[in-house]
């Protein structure tokens, strides 16, 4: 009696596992990235590849506008290393009880055409002295 072959089984069996895998490289990689960029790097890329982005900065000293019917905040954010490059952003949800001027934030959202303004939909912001560890002397 002849000795019967599994290698197409095995092959189709392969070539489905590879296909799954890749399927789920590729759809989380792809809903889930999104450009890590300073202030000064997302203004000089177009807008229409600024549609999802995570900028870090700094929040301005003036132009913070909070709207009293609404959550949410509008401000610019200043590049960390060229005071002279900011950005407008307009955020709607909650904001952090540590969103302040002067602040370290990253924002995640993308450019809107219309306004040319960062509309956000994620705030996070950075407090370094928060987590410092007190001099009690």
């Amino acid at each position: 009696m002849a000795k019967k072959s599994n290698a197409p089984m095995y092959l189709v069996a392969l070539t489905l596992f590879l296909g799954g895998l890749g399927y789920l490289l590729y759809s989380g990689l792809g809903e889930n990235t999104a450009y890590f960029l300073n202030v000064a790097e997302a203004l000089a890329m177009k807008p229409a590849d600024l549609s999802k982005a995570r900028l870090f900065g700094t929040v301005a000293e003036e132009g913070i506008d909070r709207p009293a019917d609404a959550m949410g905040v509008s401000f610019l954010l200043v590049d960390k290393d060229q005071a002279a490059k900011a950005i407008r952003v307009d955020f709607k949800g909650a904001v952090p009880d540590t969103f302040k001027p002067g602040v370290e934030v990253i924002v995640e959202g993308g450019v809107n055409p219309a306004s040319g303004a960062f509309a956000a939909s994620t705030l996070m912001t950075k407090c370094p002295s928060k987590y410092q560890k007190e001099n009690r002397g």
